[in-house]
C-alpha cells in the first residue's frame, strides 16, 4: 500500500461507474477479496462484497448523538454516506484471535497455533479518518519492539481504494482533527464522485505503483482542469459542513491534564452506562484481553485474545480490586489517553475526528461537547487537578 503524499497530479483520469464495476472485477482477477460498503440490517457496513451491485447506490446516513438512519438520496450515488458503524479496525485487528490451542495425546498433549488465514484483501471506500486510523494502528501494532504477528500479517498485500467524502455526517469533525475530509496518504488508488446533473463519474488519483497499474487496465479518460476543480469543490463542500468541531484541538492534551479533577467528570458519569459502545466502534482503540477455556471432557484447551474495553470493571482489576471501579474515573481515562497521554505513547492524537463515538453512544455523550465544557472554565474558576 501507497505511503508518499498524493496531490491532484498529471496521472488522474476520470471514469464511470462502468469503470468502478471494472475496478472491482480487477481486484477480484488478482486475487483479491473486496471488502466494502453494503446495506444490510438498517445500516451500511462493511463486509465481503462482489461487486458494483453491492455499494449502497442511492443511500445515505443521517448521524446525531445517539442517533443513526438511513435515507434514500435525490440521486444514484455509491458513495453518498459519511462514516459507518464499523471501522476497518475488524479486519486487520481482528476482534476474536485463537493464539493457540492443545489437545491431549495418548503420550502427552499437543499445542497448534492458529494459522493466518491466507487472504489477499482490497478495502474499497476508506474515507480520510480511516486511513488515518490504520496508520495509527500501525504505530501501536506493528511499530514498536513487539510487533503483533498477526496484525503485521493481515496488514500485508492490502490493496486501498479509498473516496474523498461528498457527504459529512452530523457527528463528523476531521476538519478539526486534520485527517479529512480529502484523503492524502496510504491509498493505491483513490475516487472523488463527481455527480451534476446527468453527469456521474469518478476522478481517479494514484497513490502507489500498484494502484498506477490497477488504473491502466481501465477504461478512463485522462482528467482535465475542470474535472480536478469539481473535486476540490466536493472535498471544500463536505468540509464546509462538518456537524461537529473540537474546540482547540492542539491545546487539549494539556487542558485535560491541568483538569483531572474538573466536575464535568462527574456530570458526564452521570449519564455514561459504560456499555463500552464507544470503544467498540472507534477505529483507534485496541485493547484486548486473553481468556482460557477448556472443554468439558478435559481434551482441549484453547487460549483467545478478545477485544476489551477500559469502561469495562475487570479491565483495570489488579490484586485487592478495579483500579478505576467508577464511571468516572473510566470515562475520564478513555477521553484523557484519546486526546492527551496517546501523544506522549504514539506521537498523535488517538482520535480521527469520525464522531462514530457520538453517533453509537447510547445516550448520545459527545466528546466534543465535553472537551468545550471544560475549556469554558479552564483558568477562569474551573477545578484543576495535578498538573
Amino acid at each position: 500500500m501507497a505511503e508518499r503524499e498524493a496531490e491532484h497530479s498529471d496521472d488522474a483520469a476520470v471514469i464511470n461507474r462502468a469503470g468502478v464495476a471494472a475496478l472491482l472485477q480487477a481486484l477480484v482477477d488478482s486475487g483479491h477479496h473486496l471488502v466494502g460498503p453494503t446495506v444490510r440490517d438498517g445500516a451500511i457496513i462493511y463486509t465481503d462484497i462482489t461487486g458494483l451491485t453491492d455499494l449502497p447506490q442511492g443511500w445515505t446516513d443521517r448521524q446525531a448523538g445517539g442517533s443513526y438512519r438511513l435515507e434514500r438520496r435525490g440521486d444514484a450515488a455509491l458513495f453518498g454516506y459519511a462514516a459507518t458503524p464499523q471501522s476497518w479496525k475488524r479486519f486487520l485487528h481482528l476482534p476474536t484471535v485463537r493464539l493457540w490451542r492443545a489437545e491431549r495425546t495418548d503420550d502427552g498433549f499437543a499445542i497448534s497455533e492458529a494459522p493466518e488465514p491466507a487472504r489477499k484483501i482490497a478495502l474499497i471506500a476508506a474515507r480520510a479518518c480511516d486511513l488515518q486510523a490504520i496508520a495509527i494502528q500501525d504505530r501501536v501494532l506493528q511499530g514498536g519492539r513487539y510487533p503483533d504477528p498477526g496484525y503485521a500479517a493481515r496488514r500485508r498485500d492490502i490493496f486501498v481504494v479509498a473516496v474523498n467524502c461528498g457527504s459529512a455526517g452530523g457527528t463528523c469533525f476531521c476538519v478539526s482533527m486534520q485527517t479529512g475530509p480529502r484523503v492524502r496518504s496510504g491509498f493505491d488508488l483513490a475516487l472523488t464522485e463527481l455527480i451534476d446533473g446527468d453527469r456521474h463519474e469518478f476522478l481517479v488519483e494514484v497513490g502507489s505503483p500498484g494502484g498506477a497499474a490497477l488504473l491502466a487496465q481501465l477504461p478512463r479518460r485522462r482528467a482535465g482542469g475542470d474535472d480536478v476543480a469539481a473535486a476540490a469543490a466536493v472535498v471544500a463542500r463536505t468540509a464546509a459542513a462538518m456537524g461537529r468541531a473540537m474546540p482547540r484541538p492542539a491545546d487539549v492534551p494539556a487542558l485535560l491534564r491541568r483538569n483531572l479533577e474538573h466536575p464535568r467528570w462527574e456530570a458526564v458519569a452521570d449519564r455514561c452506562l459504560s456499555c463500552a459502545n464507544c470503544t467498540m466502534v472507534c477505529p483507534t482503540c485496541f485493547c484486548t484481553s486473553v481468556e482460557d477455556t477448556i472443554s468439558l471432557d478435559g481434551r482441549t484447551a484453547e487460549r483467545v485474545q478478545r477485544w476489551d474495553s477500559c469502561f469495562t470493571m475487570d479491565f483495570s482489576h489488579v490484586h485487592g480490586g478495579s483500579v478505576r471501579a467508577s464511571p468516572r474515573s473510566r470515562y475520564r481515562q478513555w477521553m484523557t489517553h484519546k486526546l492527551s497521554t496517546w501523544w506522549e505513547q504514539f506521537g498523535t492524537s488517538g482520535c480521527v475526528g469520525c464522531g462514530r463515538c457520538i453517533t453509537w453512544c447510547p445516550v448520545g455523550i459527545d466528546i466534543t461537547e465535553e472537551v468545550a465544557a471544560i475549556a469554558a472554565s479552564d483558568g477562569a474558576g474551573g477545578a484543576r487537578g495535578t498538573p
